[in-house]
Protein backbone atom coordinates (compact mmCIF):
# COMPACT_ATOMS: atom_id res chain seq x y z
CA UNK A 1 0.00 0.00 0.00
CA UNK A 2 1.38 3.67 -1.02
CA UNK A 3 0.70 5.94 1.23
CA UNK A 4 -1.45 7.98 -0.67
CA UNK A 5 -4.16 5.18 -0.70
CA UNK A 6 -4.38 5.67 3.20
CA UNK A 7 -7.22 6.85 4.98
CA UNK A 8 -7.23 10.18 7.02
CA UNK A 9 -7.28 8.56 10.69
CA UNK A 10 -4.46 5.68 9.64
CA UNK A 11 -2.66 8.22 8.15
CA UNK A 12 -2.89 10.33 11.08
CA UNK A 13 -2.34 7.54 13.54
CA UNK A 14 0.35 6.43 11.39
CA UNK A 15 2.02 9.76 11.56
CA UNK A 16 1.83 10.37 15.19
CA UNK A 17 3.02 6.89 15.58
CA UNK A 18 6.28 8.16 13.25
CA UNK A 19 5.96 5.67 10.69
CA UNK A 20 6.25 7.98 8.41
CA UNK A 21 6.72 11.72 7.89
CA UNK A 22 4.23 14.21 6.53
CA UNK A 23 6.66 14.90 3.89
CA UNK A 24 7.09 11.29 2.79
CA UNK A 25 3.09 11.36 3.13
CA UNK A 26 2.74 14.19 0.47
CA UNK A 27 5.71 13.28 -1.89
CA UNK A 28 3.13 10.15 -2.24
CA UNK A 29 0.39 12.40 -2.64
CA UNK A 30 1.92 14.51 -5.42
CA UNK A 31 3.42 12.15 -7.44
CA UNK A 32 -0.02 10.25 -7.50
CA UNK A 33 -1.76 13.75 -8.48
CA UNK A 34 0.84 14.70 -11.06
CA UNK A 35 0.00 11.03 -12.23
CA UNK A 36 -3.67 11.83 -12.45
CA UNK A 37 -3.66 14.27 -15.74
CA UNK A 38 -6.11 12.07 -17.92
CA UNK A 39 -9.03 12.55 -14.94
CA UNK A 40 -8.58 16.22 -15.42
CA UNK A 41 -9.37 16.77 -11.10
CA UNK A 42 -6.65 19.27 -10.40
CA UNK A 43 -6.48 22.74 -12.39
CA UNK A 44 -3.64 24.02 -10.37
CA UNK A 45 -1.19 22.20 -8.24
CA UNK A 46 0.79 23.69 -5.71
CA UNK A 47 3.68 21.56 -5.03
CA UNK A 48 6.13 24.02 -3.32
CA UNK A 49 3.67 25.22 -0.99
CA UNK A 50 2.62 21.55 0.01
CA UNK A 51 6.33 20.71 1.09
CA UNK A 52 6.66 23.61 2.82
CA UNK A 53 3.29 23.01 5.03
CA UNK A 54 4.28 19.19 5.22
CA UNK A 55 7.86 20.62 6.85
CA UNK A 56 5.78 22.45 9.01
CA UNK A 57 3.76 19.38 10.17
CA UNK A 58 6.88 17.89 10.54
CA UNK A 59 8.06 20.18 12.52
CA UNK A 60 4.75 20.34 15.13
CA UNK A 61 4.71 16.87 15.02
CA UNK A 62 8.22 15.91 17.06
CA UNK A 63 7.20 19.20 19.10
CA UNK A 64 3.93 16.91 20.41
CA UNK A 65 1.51 20.01 18.98
CA UNK A 66 -0.44 17.75 16.74
CA UNK A 67 -3.91 19.09 15.68
CA UNK A 68 -6.53 16.98 13.86
CA UNK A 69 -5.34 17.42 10.52
CA UNK A 70 -1.48 17.62 11.02
CA UNK A 71 0.34 16.70 8.01
CA UNK A 72 -2.87 15.41 6.07
CA UNK A 73 -2.69 16.62 2.05
CA UNK A 74 -5.80 17.87 0.98
CA UNK A 75 -7.62 18.92 -2.67
CA UNK A 76 -9.14 22.36 -2.09
CA UNK A 77 -12.68 23.14 -4.46
CA UNK A 78 -11.84 25.63 -7.15
CA UNK A 79 -14.45 27.79 -5.26
CA UNK A 80 -12.42 28.47 -1.74
CA UNK A 81 -10.10 32.05 -2.15
CA UNK A 82 -6.53 30.74 -1.47
CA UNK A 83 -4.16 33.03 -1.11
CA UNK A 84 -1.79 34.15 -3.95
CA UNK A 85 -2.99 30.98 -5.02
CA UNK A 86 -5.33 31.29 -8.59
CA UNK A 87 -9.19 30.67 -7.81
CA UNK A 88 -11.48 31.22 -10.68
CA UNK A 89 -14.34 29.11 -9.69
CA UNK A 90 -14.41 27.33 -13.12
CA UNK A 91 -15.08 30.18 -15.15
CA UNK A 92 -13.30 32.25 -17.47
CA UNK A 93 -14.20 35.47 -16.03
CA UNK A 94 -12.01 35.34 -12.94
CA UNK A 95 -9.02 34.24 -15.38
CA UNK A 96 -5.66 35.24 -13.69
CA UNK A 97 -7.50 36.42 -10.08
CA UNK A 98 -5.65 35.04 -7.25
CA UNK A 99 -7.34 36.27 -4.07
CA UNK A 100 -5.03 38.00 -1.61
CA UNK A 101 -6.63 36.54 1.56
CA UNK A 102 -7.58 33.42 2.40
CA UNK A 103 -11.14 32.08 2.93
CA UNK A 104 -12.08 30.86 6.74
CA UNK A 105 -12.51 27.28 5.65
CA UNK A 106 -9.04 26.42 4.29
CA UNK A 107 -7.26 28.84 6.97
CA UNK A 108 -9.35 26.66 9.52
CA UNK A 109 -7.92 23.67 7.72
CA UNK A 110 -4.17 24.78 7.62
CA UNK A 111 -4.13 26.27 11.06
CA UNK A 112 -5.15 22.21 12.38
CA UNK A 113 -2.14 21.44 10.20
CA UNK A 114 -3.46 20.44 6.51
CA UNK A 115 -1.37 20.34 3.69
CA UNK A 116 -2.67 21.89 0.15
CA UNK A 117 -1.43 19.96 -2.76
CA UNK A 118 -3.86 21.90 -5.13
CA UNK A 119 -6.94 23.45 -6.87
CA UNK A 120 -9.58 21.14 -7.84
CA UNK A 121 -11.64 20.94 -10.94
CA UNK A 122 -15.67 21.84 -10.87
CA UNK A 123 -18.57 22.87 -12.75
CA UNK A 124 -18.22 26.99 -13.43
CA UNK A 125 -19.59 28.98 -10.46
CA UNK A 126 -21.45 25.70 -9.08
CA UNK A 127 -23.74 25.61 -11.67
CA UNK A 128 -24.36 22.08 -12.72
CA UNK A 129 -24.25 18.36 -11.73
CA UNK A 130 -21.55 16.43 -14.08
CA UNK A 131 -18.80 19.28 -13.85
CA UNK A 132 -18.67 19.75 -17.41
CA UNK A 133 -19.53 23.47 -17.80
CA UNK A 134 -16.12 23.98 -16.33
CA UNK A 135 -14.02 26.71 -18.65
CA UNK A 136 -11.43 23.90 -17.60
CA UNK A 137 -13.11 21.20 -19.60
CA UNK A 138 -14.87 18.14 -17.55
CA UNK A 139 -13.54 16.17 -14.89
CA UNK A 140 -13.51 12.28 -15.67
CA UNK A 141 -15.03 9.68 -12.60
CA UNK A 142 -11.98 7.32 -11.98
CA UNK A 143 -14.74 4.36 -11.97
CA UNK A 144 -15.43 2.29 -15.10
CA UNK A 145 -18.44 0.52 -16.02
CA UNK A 146 -17.85 -2.91 -15.83
CA UNK A 147 -17.78 -5.26 -19.26
CA UNK A 148 -15.17 -3.67 -20.90
CA UNK A 149 -16.92 -0.11 -21.49
CA UNK A 150 -13.91 2.17 -21.67
CA UNK A 151 -16.66 5.32 -22.08
CA UNK A 152 -15.90 8.71 -19.73
CA UNK A 153 -18.30 8.71 -17.07
CA UNK A 154 -18.95 11.96 -14.87
CA UNK A 155 -18.19 12.13 -11.13
CA UNK A 156 -20.63 14.26 -10.36
CA UNK A 157 -20.96 18.08 -10.01
CA UNK A 158 -20.60 20.58 -8.96
CA UNK A 159 -17.77 19.08 -6.45
CA UNK A 160 -16.78 17.04 -9.01
CA UNK A 161 -12.75 17.38 -9.69
CA UNK A 162 -13.29 17.31 -5.50
CA UNK A 163 -15.26 13.64 -5.32
CA UNK A 164 -13.07 12.46 -8.12
CA UNK A 165 -9.47 13.24 -6.38
CA UNK A 166 -10.67 11.21 -3.47
CA UNK A 167 -11.97 8.51 -5.39
CA UNK A 168 -8.76 8.52 -7.36
CA UNK A 169 -6.26 8.69 -4.05
CA UNK A 170 -4.63 11.72 -5.68
CA UNK A 171 -5.17 13.57 -1.81
CA UNK A 172 -6.36 12.11 1.19
CA UNK A 173 -9.55 14.30 1.32
CA UNK A 174 -10.94 17.59 -0.32
CA UNK A 175 -12.80 20.25 0.62
CA UNK A 176 -15.94 20.62 -1.24
CA UNK A 177 -19.12 22.78 -1.63
CA UNK A 178 -23.07 22.44 -1.48
CA UNK A 179 -25.80 24.06 -2.75
CA UNK A 180 -28.27 21.85 -3.83
CA UNK A 181 -26.59 18.35 -3.59
CA UNK A 182 -22.88 19.58 -5.11
CA UNK A 183 -21.14 17.25 -1.99
CA UNK A 184 -23.77 14.17 -1.74
CA UNK A 185 -24.00 13.73 -5.07
CA UNK A 186 -20.42 13.51 -6.81
CA UNK A 187 -20.30 11.08 -3.14
CA UNK A 188 -22.44 8.85 -4.36
CA UNK A 189 -21.10 8.89 -8.04
CA UNK A 190 -17.56 7.87 -6.70
CA UNK A 191 -17.93 5.54 -4.10
CA UNK A 192 -16.63 8.33 -1.17
CA UNK A 193 -18.24 10.05 2.05
CA UNK A 194 -19.67 13.77 1.28
CA UNK A 195 -21.36 15.91 4.56
CA UNK A 196 -23.30 18.26 4.05
CA UNK A 197 -23.08 20.17 7.27
CA UNK A 198 -26.29 22.46 8.64
CA UNK A 199 -26.45 26.00 7.38
CA UNK A 200 -24.13 28.21 9.35
CA UNK A 201 -22.00 25.41 10.50
CA UNK A 202 -19.17 26.53 8.15
CA UNK A 203 -17.99 29.51 7.26
CA UNK A 204 -18.95 30.86 3.63
CA UNK A 205 -16.61 33.70 4.38
CA UNK A 206 -13.94 33.58 1.03
CA UNK A 207 -16.10 31.20 -1.12
CA UNK A 208 -17.54 32.19 -4.14
CA UNK A 209 -21.01 32.91 -3.79
CA UNK A 210 -23.77 31.37 -5.75
CA UNK A 211 -26.87 31.01 -3.90
CA UNK A 212 -25.96 32.79 -0.53
CA UNK A 213 -29.08 31.29 1.46
CA UNK A 214 -27.94 27.46 0.43
CA UNK A 215 -24.03 27.30 -0.12
CA UNK A 216 -22.71 25.71 2.73
CA UNK A 217 -18.80 23.81 2.78
CA UNK A 218 -18.32 20.26 3.92
CA UNK A 219 -16.15 17.58 3.77
CA UNK A 220 -15.54 14.64 0.78
CA UNK A 221 -13.46 11.35 2.32
CA UNK A 222 -13.11 8.45 2.20
CA UNK A 223 -14.50 6.89 5.38
CA UNK A 224 -17.70 8.71 7.90
CA UNK A 225 -14.60 9.02 10.31
CA UNK A 226 -12.19 10.62 7.34
CA UNK A 227 -15.53 13.22 7.26
CA UNK A 228 -16.06 13.56 11.01
CA UNK A 229 -12.21 14.36 11.47
CA UNK A 230 -12.04 16.89 8.85
CA UNK A 231 -15.49 18.67 9.64
CA UNK A 232 -14.08 19.24 12.93
CA UNK A 233 -11.45 21.35 11.54
CA UNK A 234 -13.57 23.09 8.89
CA UNK A 235 -16.54 24.02 11.11
CA UNK A 236 -16.58 26.89 13.95
CA UNK A 237 -17.99 30.43 14.18
CA UNK A 238 -16.50 33.40 12.36
CA UNK A 239 -17.22 36.97 13.29
CA UNK A 240 -16.39 37.71 9.41
CA UNK A 241 -19.81 35.83 8.07
CA UNK A 242 -22.85 36.99 9.80
CA UNK A 243 -24.71 33.66 8.76
CA UNK A 244 -22.06 32.00 11.03
CA UNK A 245 -23.93 30.22 13.83
CA UNK A 246 -21.53 30.98 16.79
CA UNK A 247 -22.66 27.88 18.82
CA UNK A 248 -19.69 24.93 19.82
CA UNK A 249 -18.15 22.21 17.45
CA UNK A 250 -18.49 19.02 18.85
CA UNK A 251 -16.16 16.40 18.90
CA UNK A 252 -18.21 14.59 15.79
CA UNK A 253 -15.22 11.76 15.87
CA UNK A 254 -16.02 10.65 19.68
CA UNK A 255 -19.79 10.36 18.41
CA UNK A 256 -19.07 7.70 15.95
CA UNK A 257 -19.90 4.53 18.08
CA UNK A 258 -22.31 2.80 15.82
CA UNK A 259 -24.95 2.48 18.50
CA UNK A 260 -28.10 3.21 16.89
CA UNK A 261 -30.20 1.10 18.86
CA UNK A 262 -33.37 2.63 19.40
CA UNK A 263 -33.36 5.60 17.13
CA UNK A 264 -36.18 6.35 14.77
CA UNK A 265 -35.09 5.71 10.92
CA UNK A 266 -37.54 7.87 8.95
CA UNK A 267 -38.38 6.62 5.23
CA UNK A 268 -39.96 9.08 3.47
CA UNK A 269 -42.85 8.01 0.69
CA UNK A 270 -42.39 10.49 -1.43
CA UNK A 271 -38.83 10.23 -2.31
CA UNK A 272 -40.06 7.11 -4.45
CA UNK A 273 -40.16 9.19 -7.49
CA UNK A 274 -41.28 8.11 -11.02
CA UNK A 275 -39.11 6.44 -13.03
CA UNK A 276 -36.57 5.77 -10.70
CA UNK A 277 -34.65 2.79 -10.93
CA UNK A 278 -35.44 -0.71 -9.92
CA UNK A 279 -31.65 -0.95 -8.16
CA UNK A 280 -32.01 2.25 -6.43
CA UNK A 281 -34.94 1.13 -4.48
CA UNK A 282 -33.76 -2.45 -3.79
CA UNK A 283 -30.55 -0.32 -2.37
CA UNK A 284 -32.92 1.79 -0.26
CA UNK A 285 -35.33 -1.37 1.18
CA UNK A 286 -31.07 -3.10 1.89
CA UNK A 287 -30.26 0.33 3.28
CA UNK A 288 -33.15 0.56 5.65
CA UNK A 289 -32.90 -3.34 6.92
CA UNK A 290 -29.25 -2.61 7.78
CA UNK A 291 -30.34 -0.46 10.29
CA UNK A 292 -32.97 -1.92 11.48
CA UNK A 293 -30.73 -5.05 11.56
CA UNK A 294 -28.67 -2.02 13.90
CA UNK A 295 -31.19 -1.82 16.40
CA UNK A 296 -32.91 1.02 14.77
CA UNK A 297 -36.82 1.55 14.08
CA UNK A 298 -37.83 2.35 10.77
CA UNK A 299 -41.11 4.67 10.69
CA UNK A 300 -43.14 5.53 7.24
CA UNK A 301 -43.35 9.36 7.57
CA UNK A 302 -44.65 11.92 4.89
CA UNK A 303 -42.89 15.14 3.45
CA UNK A 304 -45.57 16.32 1.31
CA UNK A 305 -44.25 18.85 -0.77
CA UNK A 306 -40.73 17.49 -1.29
CA UNK A 307 -42.46 17.11 -5.22
CA UNK A 308 -41.92 21.04 -4.81
CA UNK A 309 -38.50 21.64 -3.65
CA UNK A 310 -36.26 20.93 -7.24
CA UNK A 311 -38.71 23.96 -9.01
CA UNK A 312 -38.55 26.15 -5.83
CA UNK A 313 -35.29 25.52 -5.90
CA UNK A 314 -34.50 26.31 -9.66
CA UNK A 315 -36.28 29.95 -8.88
CA UNK A 316 -34.19 30.95 -5.43
CA UNK A 317 -31.48 29.79 -6.65
CA UNK A 318 -30.83 31.72 -9.99
CA UNK A 319 -32.09 34.48 -8.60
CA UNK A 320 -29.25 34.93 -5.59
CA UNK A 321 -27.06 33.48 -8.74
CA UNK A 322 -27.71 36.62 -10.74
CA UNK A 323 -27.79 39.04 -8.02
CA UNK A 324 -24.31 37.25 -7.00
CA UNK A 325 -22.71 37.40 -10.42
CA UNK A 326 -23.37 41.09 -10.64
CA UNK A 327 -20.01 41.78 -9.85
CA UNK A 328 -18.26 40.43 -12.29
CA UNK A 329 -18.01 43.27 -14.48
CA UNK A 330 -14.30 43.45 -15.74
CA UNK A 331 -13.89 46.25 -13.84
CA UNK A 332 -12.11 45.13 -10.50
CA UNK A 333 -10.54 41.64 -11.49
CA UNK A 334 -11.02 39.26 -13.72
CA UNK A 335 -11.43 39.13 -17.34
CA UNK A 336 -11.87 42.32 -18.89
CA UNK A 337 -13.37 42.41 -22.74
CA UNK A 338 -11.31 44.55 -25.46
CA UNK A 339 -13.71 47.24 -26.95
CA UNK A 340 -13.97 48.94 -29.64
CA UNK A 341 -13.26 53.01 -30.12
CA UNK A 342 -16.17 54.98 -29.87
CA UNK A 343 -17.91 51.83 -27.35
CA UNK A 344 -18.45 53.26 -23.82
CA UNK A 345 -18.54 50.96 -20.19
CA UNK A 346 -21.90 49.48 -21.30
CA UNK A 347 -20.51 47.79 -24.08
CA UNK A 348 -17.45 46.48 -21.95
CA UNK A 349 -20.13 44.89 -19.32
CA UNK A 350 -21.90 42.73 -22.20
CA UNK A 351 -18.93 41.65 -23.74
CA UNK A 352 -17.06 40.69 -20.84
CA UNK A 353 -20.39 38.89 -19.28
CA UNK A 354 -21.07 37.33 -22.43
CA UNK A 355 -17.20 36.17 -23.11
CA UNK A 356 -16.28 35.26 -19.52
CA UNK A 357 -19.94 33.11 -18.56
CA UNK A 358 -20.74 29.70 -19.89
CA UNK A 359 -23.96 28.97 -21.10
CA UNK A 360 -25.17 27.49 -18.02
CA UNK A 361 -24.34 30.27 -15.82
CA UNK A 362 -26.16 33.27 -19.02
CA UNK A 363 -28.83 30.44 -18.25
CA UNK A 364 -29.07 30.74 -14.72
CA UNK A 365 -28.42 34.67 -14.42
CA UNK A 366 -31.26 35.03 -17.25
CA UNK A 367 -33.83 33.71 -14.76
CA UNK A 368 -32.97 34.74 -11.77
CA UNK A 369 -33.01 37.78 -13.44
CA UNK A 370 -36.52 37.02 -14.68
CA UNK A 371 -38.37 36.35 -11.72
CA UNK A 372 -36.60 39.30 -9.56
CA UNK A 373 -38.15 41.51 -11.93
CA UNK A 374 -40.75 43.72 -11.79
CA UNK A 375 -44.30 41.89 -12.42
CA UNK A 376 -42.44 38.42 -11.74
CA UNK A 377 -41.25 38.57 -8.65
CA UNK A 378 -44.55 38.07 -6.28
CA UNK A 379 -46.14 34.96 -9.04
CA UNK A 380 -42.66 33.49 -8.63
CA UNK A 381 -39.64 34.34 -6.21
CA UNK A 382 -41.95 34.93 -3.31
CA UNK A 383 -43.94 31.65 -3.84
CA UNK A 384 -40.84 30.10 -4.32
CA UNK A 385 -39.66 31.56 -1.01
CA UNK A 386 -43.30 30.04 0.84
CA UNK A 387 -43.19 26.66 -0.51
CA UNK A 388 -39.32 26.51 1.05
CA UNK A 389 -41.03 27.72 4.59
CA UNK A 390 -43.44 24.35 3.60
CA UNK A 391 -40.27 22.25 2.97
CA UNK A 392 -38.96 23.27 5.85
CA UNK A 393 -42.07 22.80 7.89
CA UNK A 394 -42.21 19.23 7.16
CA UNK A 395 -39.24 18.27 8.08
CA UNK A 396 -39.42 20.14 11.87
CA UNK A 397 -42.93 18.12 12.07
CA UNK A 398 -41.12 15.00 11.42
CA UNK A 399 -38.31 15.42 13.68
CA UNK A 400 -41.30 16.61 16.68
CA UNK A 401 -42.58 12.89 16.12
CA UNK A 402 -39.47 11.31 17.68
CA UNK A 403 -37.55 11.13 14.12
CA UNK A 404 -33.50 10.82 13.97
CA UNK A 405 -32.53 11.04 11.07
CA UNK A 406 -34.34 10.51 7.49
CA UNK A 407 -32.79 7.78 4.51
CA UNK A 408 -33.56 7.87 1.40
CA UNK A 409 -31.11 7.86 -2.20
CA UNK A 410 -28.07 9.77 -2.84
CA UNK A 411 -29.09 9.83 -6.50
CA UNK A 412 -31.79 8.95 -8.69
CA UNK A 413 -29.39 7.02 -10.92
CA UNK A 414 -25.40 5.87 -11.27
CA UNK A 415 -22.81 7.80 -13.01
CA UNK A 416 -23.32 8.83 -16.73
CA UNK A 417 -21.62 9.06 -19.58
CA UNK A 418 -19.70 12.90 -20.38
CA UNK A 419 -21.97 14.00 -22.95
CA UNK A 420 -24.96 12.19 -22.25
CA UNK A 421 -27.03 14.92 -20.97
CA UNK A 422 -25.20 17.70 -21.82
CA UNK A 423 -27.31 18.70 -25.16
CA UNK A 424 -30.34 16.99 -23.84
CA UNK A 425 -33.05 19.37 -21.84
CA UNK A 426 -31.22 21.28 -19.11
CA UNK A 427 -34.37 20.09 -17.03
CA UNK A 428 -33.22 16.34 -17.13
CA UNK A 429 -29.54 17.24 -15.20
CA UNK A 430 -31.47 19.30 -12.79
CA UNK A 431 -33.47 16.03 -12.08
CA UNK A 432 -30.13 14.82 -10.46
CA UNK A 433 -30.55 17.07 -7.47
CA UNK A 434 -34.28 15.39 -7.08
CA UNK A 435 -32.77 13.93 -3.61
CA UNK A 436 -31.08 16.80 -2.48
CA UNK A 437 -31.61 19.90 -2.85
CA UNK A 438 -35.05 20.26 -0.25
CA UNK A 439 -32.16 19.48 2.28
CA UNK A 440 -30.82 22.68 1.14
CA UNK A 441 -34.08 24.28 1.16
CA UNK A 442 -34.67 23.69 4.78
CA UNK A 443 -30.47 24.34 5.91
CA UNK A 444 -30.54 20.36 7.22
CA UNK A 445 -27.56 18.46 7.50
CA UNK A 446 -27.21 15.31 4.71
CA UNK A 447 -24.57 12.89 4.09
CA UNK A 448 -23.63 10.41 1.05
CA UNK A 449 -22.71 6.72 2.07
CA UNK A 450 -21.62 4.25 -0.32
CA UNK A 451 -23.50 1.05 -0.01
CA UNK A 452 -23.34 -0.72 -3.04
CA UNK A 453 -22.97 -1.56 -6.54
CA UNK A 454 -25.20 -1.07 -9.32
CA UNK A 455 -25.71 -3.90 -12.28
CA UNK A 456 -22.66 -2.12 -13.95
CA UNK A 457 -20.17 -2.09 -10.92
CA UNK A 458 -20.90 1.72 -10.49
CA UNK A 459 -21.36 2.62 -6.79
CA UNK A 460 -24.54 3.87 -5.62
CA UNK A 461 -25.06 5.63 -2.35
CA UNK A 462 -27.72 6.24 0.39
CA UNK A 463 -28.20 9.52 2.19
CA UNK A 464 -28.94 10.39 5.60
CA UNK A 465 -30.42 14.01 6.46
CA UNK A 466 -30.24 14.73 10.33
CA UNK A 467 -31.47 17.41 12.63
CA UNK A 468 -30.53 20.65 12.58
CA UNK A 469 -27.23 20.93 14.13
CA UNK A 470 -27.14 17.04 14.70
CA UNK A 471 -24.22 16.15 12.66
CA UNK A 472 -22.19 14.41 15.17
CA UNK A 473 -25.76 12.15 15.94
CA UNK A 474 -26.56 11.96 12.06
CA UNK A 475 -22.96 11.13 11.24
CA UNK A 476 -22.78 8.09 14.35
CA UNK A 477 -25.64 6.72 12.47
CA UNK A 478 -24.02 7.16 9.05
CA UNK A 479 -21.50 5.15 10.11
CA UNK A 480 -23.59 2.16 11.24
CA UNK A 481 -24.43 1.84 7.75
CA UNK A 482 -21.16 2.32 6.69
CA UNK A 483 -20.22 -0.81 8.85
CA UNK A 484 -23.94 -2.89 7.59
CA UNK A 485 -22.94 -2.06 4.27
CA UNK A 486 -18.77 -2.80 4.43
CA UNK A 487 -18.54 -1.08 0.88
CA UNK A 488 -15.08 -2.12 0.14
CA UNK A 489 -14.65 -1.52 -3.41
CA UNK A 490 -12.42 0.71 -5.23
CA UNK A 491 -12.14 2.46 -8.53
CA UNK A 492 -9.95 0.53 -11.17
CA UNK A 493 -6.84 2.69 -11.86
CA UNK A 494 -6.48 2.94 -15.59
CA UNK A 495 -5.32 6.34 -15.99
Amino acid sequence: MTLNTLKISEARDGLQAGKFTATELTESCLSAAEASAPLNAYIAHTPDLARAQAAEADKRLVAGDVPAMCGIPLGIKDLFATQDVQTQAGSAILQGFKPPYESTVTQNLWSSGAVMLGKLNMDEFAMGSSNETSTYGPVVNPWRRAGGANQDLTPGGSSGGSAAAVAADICLGAAGTDTGGSIRQPAAFTGIVGVKPTYGRCSRWGIVAFASSLDQAGPMAKSVRDAAIMLGAMAGHDPKDSTSADIPVPDFEAALTGDVRGKKIGIPREYRVDGMPDEIETLWTQGAEMLKDAGAQLVDISLPHTKYALPAYYVIAPAEASSNLARYDGVRFGHRAKIRQGEGITAMYERTRAEGFGAEVKRRVMIGAYVLSAGFYDAYYVRAQKVRTLIKRDFEQAYAQGIDAILTPSTPTAAFGLGEMADLDPIKMYMQDVFTVAVNMAGLPGVSVPVGLDQQGLPLGLQLIGQPWGEADMLNTAFALENAANFAHHAPKWW
